[in-house]
Formats: C-alpha cells, sequence, structure tokens
C-alpha cells in the first residue's frame, strides 16, 4: 500500500492522504473546491465543480494517472438542486468516459462547499491483481 500525497493539490485538512495506491487501485479522498493555498472557495456551482475536478486530476496527475482511468465517483452536492450544472460541468469534463457514478446529497460539506468529489481510478503504473 503507497500513501499519496500531491504537491499539485490542496493540503489535506486533516489526518489523510491524497490518495491510496494498492493492488492497481487508486482510492482518491473526497477533492473540495478550495486553490492549492486552501484559502479561496469559488462562488457559483459551477467553478466549484471545475475546481474540484481540476482538484482530482491534479491527484491522478501526482502518479501518473488522468480523469480516463477513473473507474467510480461519488458526488456530494449540498442541494440536489445543484445536479444539473454539477451534471453539465461534468460531462464536459469527463467527455465520452463515463465512469460509474453515485449522487448524494449531504447539506453541511466542509467550509461550506457546495460539492465534493471522491474517485477510484486504475493505478497505471501497476496491473490489477
Amino acid at each position: 500500500m503507497e500513501l499519496i500525497i500531491s504537491k499539485d493539490a490542496p493540503a489535506a485538512g486533516g489526518h489523510y492522504s491524497h490518495a491510496v495506491a494498492i493492488n492497481g487501485l487508486l482510492f482518491l479522498s473526497g477533492q473540495l473546491p478550495v486553490t492549492k493555498d486552501g484559502k479561496n472557495i469559488p462562488e457559483t456551482i459551477e467553478a466549484q465543480t471545475r475546481l474540484a475536478l481540476r482538484n482530482v486530476a491534479n491527484v491522478l496527475k501526482s502518479v501518473g494517472a488522468t480523469l480516463g482511468d477513473v473507474i467510480s465517483t461519488t458526488i456530494y452536492v449540498s442541494d440536489i438542486a445543484h445536479w444539473p450544472e454539477v451534471n453539465r460541468v461534468y460531462a464536459e469534463t469527463f467527455g465520452a468516459h463515463k465512469p460509474a457514478r453515485t449522487v448524494a446529497v449531504s447539506p453541511q460539506l466542509h467550509y461550506g462547499c457546495h460539492v465534493e468529489i471522491q474517485v477510484i481510478a486504475r493505478d497505471i503504473r501497476q496491473p490489477v491483481s
């Protein structure tokens, strides 16, 4: 098992790694729409979704993976009313690639964010066992 800390993603705000690699898989911690310095959160749900996905991509990039290696996503939204906009940005970002996905409403995400995205991806550095 390898604990992964990405220099390109916001620092962990608690006792966790950005990701864990094991048996050819990457398990990413939920990524919030926080800038790398951890100080700025965009106001719109569109901008928050884009930034959360960028943070996911940056964690993946730190081990040579991309969004195309994502197997499954779990998306937490503070209000289901945000879903159409989150889904639009998600679809634009992933394009033709359609990982398995779960959406859950979580009214009180950390720092007052409106979206958090967690993924499981293929670790291109090792075969799945």
